[in-house]
């Protein structure tokens, strides 16, 4: 959960604020939302308006937290801000430095391999703030100096030389010992890494670490946690407190983290990760030895899932089955070279698309019958942020008509009756509250509101066949059931007793209630007959058997199977004749509970069961006090030095952003080595407002050398210096429009730019530069528009999409300087030749009027061209990018390549200026075309790698370039891009 990667970009653009002009756009809530505060001992939770009972819940949790969460790494960590939101419909968490806070989204998740048995504040309360603890136990050695001397920019460095499976292992380590549930006894969790290791596929360590555009590498959260544990398991539950000891006091070389551990165990992260799969196949092959499988018929997909080779097919899944006649099945496809699609499968083979989803606030379920089928998908907010919605899509299987079926709602998972007359939704409030609503499937419309006295949290609703009752999974005190609700009397049947059991996915069929349950210790299909309330276990699969479906005629049951090539669709008689009837609790034995040895031994873990076992103690009732943004607006989280990315410049400044995202701040000096000048610098963003207020200030000194004659040899080349004050001040307006698989934003820009220089002696100046004409008064407009499709992880760039800039400056104040530009561009992008192919064509217009100033470019130039001012620049472009290669290629522990990539390109530019012509004795005699038309092609070729182990990517390679103007050929290097 805690978004490490979200941490590095938001460091590295504060680093770089001396030289932009604008701060970037930042997630705000809608500026009418007002918050709260209570402070406690050891933490200030911010929460707006609506959610007190619920703050007040999530603040003594905290509290009582503190010392369990933190025992095992022996740090007491600061105070700290924890934020709720509840605004969004997207179940997160995360914990940052920049500024140091954490985030806690109020809304649960629908998804059982995330939720478990888990109030879902409380596992964000144990899992998020054991990342606060990992964070100040970094506030040791050199780690203490840097924060220091650079806030904490400084101590970023230190968290930098840890892995962030380490961070998420063991915060998921953290959450399932300190409970009775967490994502470690959840087989969902492991799935993937179970599926690897008993087909054989034990994955080299950077391969592990770095993925794969291929194979289902499992993420850093499942490779950590069980890494972690293993270490905890085999050198005590001290173990890692031991380590980062070690790490934070040696000198942060490269592999400073794994030579930490072998100081402390003798293993070498290579040996521990070896060690832990070897500990891992020989426990879940035990597993299998005594299973005893049920055997069941996979659905063709003849030849659609794609090979990366003959025996190598790409990761690809087949899920959420719905059957809309006998032989034939509606599931969701998605996977490494797929985004997610509806799509058809039949018993001969066949396979067809019929919807390219948008982006799905995918609650594990789908819901259709033979003529309609329902999903939920996001839906976004033009202008915060923050604030997000979960709204129904409908799908008419007959015409193919789709329908947005409501707007701006927050419903997180919808199911459809079988009369396609109504629907039945979890509606979660912004004010924590769960309802289960019954809504007309024609218009939206609520229908009815079902009680919920005790807030009960709902999963997976379904009706039944008498369009009436619904079934649905309740969560409450950490304890699970299936209700049986009548939709007219608001009635609750338990069928199930309370239990922490980790059910889910309810279908009615019949007397029964099919239903998917861990208590084997592998996900399969269970049963309860609702007469006699007796259990039944319908499949047992070798690895997980989900999501149960009924065809029409009642004889058949479909699910999802997985295996280490993802998931599939598997069919079997229905026959509850041959299903093994179970009673009483789930035998220990048959559960794989890798942490089980710890549960006695880790510092604070029964302590924390005891806190959590209880769910609804408010034993202090903290005092509220208003939090205003304008009051709060200056929170400065990092000082000192910073070198800008090109390395020619040193700024020494303070960096400041407000706990709600809305006032940026930074002010400091940069030094320009190049050339040896420098300026004070303030900078400001509003974004509180619909439009963004920015405003930045510059005062300092440039210096240049230019030659003063244009007599051969040039020997007259003269330098100086100058002061300049540079003001910039603007609004911008981002406006996220996305409704369907294709990203849609439009930005409005607006600025004010006045610069003046004093002290300028040469005769003569760069048209650029403002120079002895003294000041510069100019305006630009700014609009952009984007149109992108998604794009699943093999795509090298969008396959369909459009994007336009247009942009206008001028000087309309009068002065010394004056000048006017206007310059438009474009792409269009197109599907290439094979699947994961890309054609973009460019095309760009640039004017500039005849003044005394002349602006920088507003269009491209051709590749290893120079560009040159003219009055008309028309350009144009076509490339073609491809993948050529998907590799799993290691250099020792430096380098992994996972994959090669290829662009071919071809740039032309023509430009065109009015020229004088002037006589011998200087006069102007008229004026002729001069132009300048350039060419170039050439090919990029790069790699995505990880270096020194680090699961962040980093794309860098070569480009040549041929100019077909003058026959020159050029090579250059490229970084494309840094993982962000």
């Amino acid at each position: 959960m805690v978004r490490r990667l979200f941490l590095a970009v938001q460091w590295l653009l504060t680093t770089l604020v001396a030289t932009a002009q604008t701060l970037p756009v930042l997630d705000q809530n809608p500026t009418s939302l007002h918050w709260y505060r209570l402070s406690t001992p050891h933490f200030r939770v911010l929460y707006p308006n609506g959610l007190d009972s619920t703050a007040q819940r999530t603040a003594n949790r905290l509290e009582s937290l503190y010392e369990p969460v933190s025992a095992s790494l022996g740090k007491q960590p600061r105070r700290i801000s924890v934020l709720l939101q509840n605004q969004t419909t997207n179940s997160n968490g995360f914990v940052t430095l920049f500024p140091r806070r954490s985030e806690f989204s109020a809304i649960p998740p629908q998804a059982p391999a995330t939720l478990g048995t888990y109030n879902w504040l409380d596992l964000l309360a144990v899992h998020e703030y054991r990342h606060v603890v990992q964070n100040d136990k970094a506030l040791q050695g050199y780690g203490r100096v840097l924060y220091a001397l650079l806030g904490n920019v400084g101590l970023q460095f230190p968290l930098l030389t840890v892995p962030d499976w380490f961070a998420e292992g063991d915060a998921v380590s953290n959450e399932t010992l300190l409970s009775s549930s967490g994502r470690g006894r959840i087989p969902n969790f492991d799935l993937g890494m179970r599926a690897n290791l008993l087909a054989g596929k034990e994955f080299a360590y950077p391969k592990a670490v770095g993925g794969s555009y291929r194979d289902n590498v499992p993420n850093h959260y499942v490779l950590g946690y069980f890494l972690t544990t293993y270490l905890k398991r085999t050198y005590g539950p001290d173990v890692w407190s031991r380590v980062l000891t070690r790490n934070y006091r040696r000198f942060p070389w490269p592999f400073a983290f794994s030579a930490s551990i072998k100081d402390e165990t003798q293993l070498r992260t290579d040996d521990l990760y070896r060690k832990t799969m070897d500990d891992l196949t020989e426990i879940w092959q035990k597993q299998q030895a005594g299973l005893t499988v049920t055997p069941a018929t996979l659905y063709p997909t003849n030849g659609k899932i794609e090979k990366q080779s003959a025996a190598h097919p790409v990761y690809t899944n087949y899920r959420h089955p719905q059957f809309l006649t006998d032989s034939t099945i509606l599931c969701v496809k998605s996977g490494l070279g797929d985004t997610p699609r509806l799509v058809v499968l039949s018993g001969n083979g066949q396979e067809k698309t019929l919807h390219v989803q948008g982006f799905p606030n995918d609650p594990d379920l789908l819901s259709a019958t033979a003529t309609k089928v329902c999903w939920i998908e996001f839906g976004y907010d033009p202008r915060w942020g923050q604030r997000d919605y979960s709204n129904i899509r409908m799908l008419d299987l007959k015409t193919g008509k789709l329908t947005r079926l409501t707007h701006r709602t927050r419903y997180t998972v919808a199911t459809l009756s079988p009369d396609n007359t109504k629907l039945v939704v979890v509606n979660n409030t912004d004010r924590s509250k769960t309802f289960l609503q019954v809504l007309d499937a024609q218009t939206g419309n609520v229908l009815k509101t079902i009680a919920n006295p005790n807030n009960v949290f709902y999963q997976h609703p379904r009706w039944a066949e008498d369009n009436q009752t619904v079934v649905v999974v309740t969560l409450k005190d950490n304890q699970k059931t299936i209700a049986q609700v009548d939709t007219r009397s608001d009635t609750h049947t338990a069928l199930l007793p309370l239990a922490n059991e980790n059910i889910s996915h309810p279908q009615s069929w019949n007397n029964y209630v099919l239903y998917n349950s861990p208590r084997s210790g592998i996900d399969n299909v269970y049963a309860v007959d609702v007469r006699s309330k007796q259990v039944f276990q319908v499949t047992s699969r070798p690895l997980a058997g989900y999501h149960a479906a009924v065809s029409p005629s009642g004889n058949r049951l479909a699910f999802e199977d997985f295996s280490a090539t993802g998931y599939r669709i598997a069919a079997m008689p229905l026959t509850p004749a041959t299903w093994t009837p179970l009673s009483g609790p789930v035998p220990e034995s048959k559960l794989i509970r890798y942490f089980s040895p710890l549960t006695k031994l880790e510092p604070g873990a029964a302590q924390g069961r005891l806190i959590l076992a209880d769910s609804a103690t408010i034993d202090t009732l903290y005092k509220a006090s208003r939090f205003r943004r304008l009051a709060n607006a200056i929170n400065v989280y990092s000082w000192g030095p910073t070198v800008t990315s090109t390395g020619q410049a040193l700024s020494v400044g303070l960096s400041s952003q407000d706990l709600l995202s809305t006032t940026q701040l930074g002010v400091g000096y940069t030094y320009n080595q190049a050339e040896r000048a420098g300026n004070a610098y303030a900078l400001l963003s509003y974004q509180g407002l619909y439009p963004i207020i920015d405003v930045s200030f510059q005062r300092g000194t440039r210096r240049t050398s230019l030659y003063v004659d244009r007599i051969l040899p040039l020997d007259s080349l003269r330098s100086d210096s100058w002061q300049y004050n540079q003001l910039t001040a603007g609004v911008r307006l981002p406006l996220q429009l996305t409704n369907s698989k294709y990203s849609q934003t439009v930005n409005l820009s607006a600025y004010y730019n006045y610069l003046q220089v004093t002290g300028y002696d040469l005769p003569f100046r760069y048209a650029t530069e403002v120079g002895s004409a003294g000041t510069l008064n100019a305006l630009t407009y700014g609009f952009s528009y984007s149109h992108l499709l998604r794009q699943s992880k093999r795509d090298v760039a969008p396959r369909w999409g459009q994007t336009i800039s247009v942009n206008y400056r001028t000087t309309p104040f009068g002065g010394k300087l004056t000048a006017e530009q206007i310059g438009i561009q474009g792409n269009l992008f197109f599907p290439g030749l094979l699947k994961h192919h890309s054609l973009r064509l460019r095309g760009g217009y640039q004017q500039q009027a005849k003044g005394t100033y002349t602006f920088g470019p507003l269009v491209f130039f051709p590749r290893g061209k120079l560009y040159l001012t003219d009055d008309q620049i028309k350009a144009g472009s076509a490339e073609y990018r491809f993948p050529v290669a998907d590799t799993h290629w290691s250099l020792g522990r430096w380098l992994y390549v996972q994959r090669i990539k290829a662009n071919v390109f071809y740039d032309q530019s023509m430009g065109q200026s009015s020229v004088e012509v002037r006589d011998v004795y200087g006069r102007v005699r008229g004026y002729e075309t001069q132009r300048h038309d350039f060419q170039t092609t050439g090919l990029d070729v790069s790699f995505i790698i990880n270096a020194l182990r680090f699961r962040t990517p980093f794309e860098v390679g070569f480009r040549t370039i041929y100019s077909i103007t003058d026959g020159q050929w050029i090579v250059q290097p490229l970084v494309i891009d840094i993982g962000f």
